[in-house]
């Protein structure tokens, strides 16, 4: 985390709420997942695709986790933090997916992307969600180079 301005305790709850949404998608649980967002959140998927709000983002959600993604396990680990006001934050977070199945697509055993979020905190001294976007990065080689 690249932030000397984000205190140990804003550190640790957006890693909480980052353990949740991992844990939620591993679930395959919607409603979880939107819980990690504020109620007005925007979210956008890494084809462009839109929801709005905490129900938005939990019905996209739910029939894609009963297809495409019933078997996938996701892992991440923040990349960066950066305070932007006492209330708000950037995060970057690097993420791995198995097991995602997409139609008409030949099979990747690894994914990999990056999630960008715009974190709120909340009263309560916790961090939600406000802004995602998630983008696919290309596969590592894992071919030595010759």
């Amino acid at each position: 985390m690249d932030s000397a301005d984000a205190t140990m305790a804003d550190r640790a709850a957006i890693g909480q709420t980052m353990a949740a949404f991992m844990n939620a998608w591993n679930m395959h649980d919607a409603h979880a997942l939107a819980l990690t967002f504020t109620p007005d959140a925007d979210f956008t998927n890494v084809l462009g695709a839109h929801a709005h709000g905490r129900a938005g983002v939990e019905s996209f959600h739910a029939p894609v986790f009963a297809t495409i993604f019933k078997d996938s396990h996701l892992t991440g680990a923040i990349r960066s933090i950066r305070l932007l006001t006492a209330q708000l934050a950037a995060v970057d977070v690097d993420w791995q997916m198995t097991g995602a199945e997409i139609p008409g697509a030949s099979p990747v055993a690894v994914r990999r992307g990056l999630l960008d979020w715009i974190m709120q905190r909340q009263s309560d001294g916790s961090w939600l969600i406000e802004v995602m976007h998630n983008t696919n990065l290309p596969p590592v080689n894992t071919t030595p180079p010759k």
